[in-house]
């Protein structure tokens, strides 16, 4: 029987080409402009941990002085050094990251190759295990090579592709500044989207190509980037003062009671350094979340949240004109209608009929739908956005847009068919 329906639905769409087209017309403009926003959207407010995020928390405490000191206020965003050391010898977390951006020049060994800027991650042995960083050779450094100073070097994929070829370059030589550093890892392809490990660097950005130890950086003074805040007067260097802040510590908790115990530790901490006259201000601690940190840090810019409405909105418009153009449709068949109920054909055929025609204008409007948003996608890798070369309609998406089509027209259908079925066929048949 839904072979018979669908025979009757392409013979009615031929019938009326115009206005099947304008049908057609309207639903993958809705569609299309509803999945171009929502893919959007759905790259900048993804979770870039699913596995794990729940158990990663980027940690605040306020080192700050009095002054615009605010009751309740947010603590300060980032960590000095010496609070981040003591905090990591600690070690009250199951691991722990402190860290920075940075920039550096990559001198390759191969003379064919000029000189390079690279993005550099300054960071601690746990950065690595704690985020699920993937290796393709090698592996991150210890905890003693982070106390040593090391000369140790992990490079990303795009890295190692430059400089060796993609070979496995574990053991070889980088010369990184005037230093020279010995490569002891090598990543697989990693970005997770966004960059949420250091908001400050860039939110949708690539991830960096050089992963050094925090202290080698410090020791040998490294070209450093983000932001710092600093108060008081100190006579320090500004990276290893009390006075400035400018690192980001990430900590896994696995679970409740070690995110209360660390909580607690936190606290106690600020408290003490109060009570020694380092903090002036009263304890101020958080522990956020991967996803609460984006949400405080408003990484999706309220505008594409308000574009995603607008596009839905618009494809409301779309969906009542389609309405509307249905039940004009239909109706007009009355004639049609009132033989078939006529000779046999009860109100549920005749509904099943109508809707089955709906469907046939839902599909190809999908097929209409994924042409536009592919089109749409393309636009949006043209703009400037870091976030940009992200914008690719995926698998999932693609389910979303043939299904969200389906339901649209099907949706659309549903009040014209009824009313098709309702006609009298007595009346008809009189009138014919």
């Amino acid at each position: 029987m839904f072979g018979y329906y669908t025979w009757l639905a392409l013979r009615s769409l031929k019938r009326n080409p115009g206005l099947s087209l304008l049908m057609v017309l309207a639903i993958g403009l809705g569609i299309g402009a509803s999945i171009t926003t929502l893919t959007v959207l759905r790259v900048l407010s993804g979770d870039p941990l699913p596995h794990k995020s729940n158990q990663l928390y980027y940690a605040q405490i306020d080192p700050r002085g009095e002054s615009d000191f605010i009751e309740g206020g947010e603590p300060a965003e980032q960590w000095s050094y010496p609070d981040g050391r003591r905090v990591l010898k600690a070690k009250r977390a199951t691991r722990q990251a402190l860290m920075s951006g940075g920039g550096v020049i990559i001198r390759p060994a191969d003379s064919a190759i000029e000189p390079f800027l690279s993005e550099a991650r300054y960071t601690s042995a746990d950065f690595f295990a704690m985020f699920d960083v993937p290796f393709r050779y090698g592996s991150g450094w210890s905890e003693d090579d982070d106390e040593a100073r090391a000369r140790s070097v992990v490079v990303s994929h795009e890295l190692n592709s430059k400089v060796f070829n993609g070979e496995n370059s574990v053991g070889r030589s980088l010369r990184i500044g005037d230093n020279d550093f010995q490569i002891i890892g090598v990543l697989a392809p990693w970005r997770p989207t966004p960059h949420f490990y250091d908001l400050n660097v860039g939110r949708y950005g690539e991830v960096e190509e050089v992963f050094l130890p925090l202290e080698t950086a410090v020791e040998l003074e490294l070209g450093r980037s983000g932001s710092m805040d600093c108060w008081g007067d100190s006579a320090q260097r500004p990276e290893t003062s009390d006075n400035c802040a400018w690192l980001q510590l990430w900590v896994e908790l696995p679970d409740e009671q070690s995110r209360a115990a660390y909580l607690d530790y936190l606290y106690n901490y600020s408290e003490e350094q109060r009570a020694q006259g380092v903090f002036e201000r009263p304890p101020n601690v958080r522990l956020h979340s991967v996803m609460q940190w984006l949400k405080v840090q408003a990484v999706v810019p309220p505008d594409v949240r308000l574009q995603v409405w607008l596009a839905f909105g618009f494809l409301a418009v779309c969906l009542i004109n389609t309405v509307g153009l249905m039940l004009a449709k239909f109706l007009r068949r009355s004639g049609e209608i009132g033989v078939r109920r006529a000779i046999g054909a009860p109100r549920h055929q005749v509904f099943l009929q109508f809707l089955t025609e709906a469907a046939m204008v839902g599909i190809a409007g999908a097929m209409l739908g994924v042409a536009l948003a592919v089109l749409g996608l393309w636009g949006v890798r043209q703009q400037p956005g870091d976030y940009a070369d992200l914008a690719h309609l995926d698998i999932t998406m693609l389910a979303a847009t043939l299904g969200l089509a389906l339901l649209t027209s099907l949706v659309a259908g549903v009040l014209p068919a009824w009313h098709a079925c309702q006609v009298a066929p007595a009346l008809q048949l009189k009138s014919d």
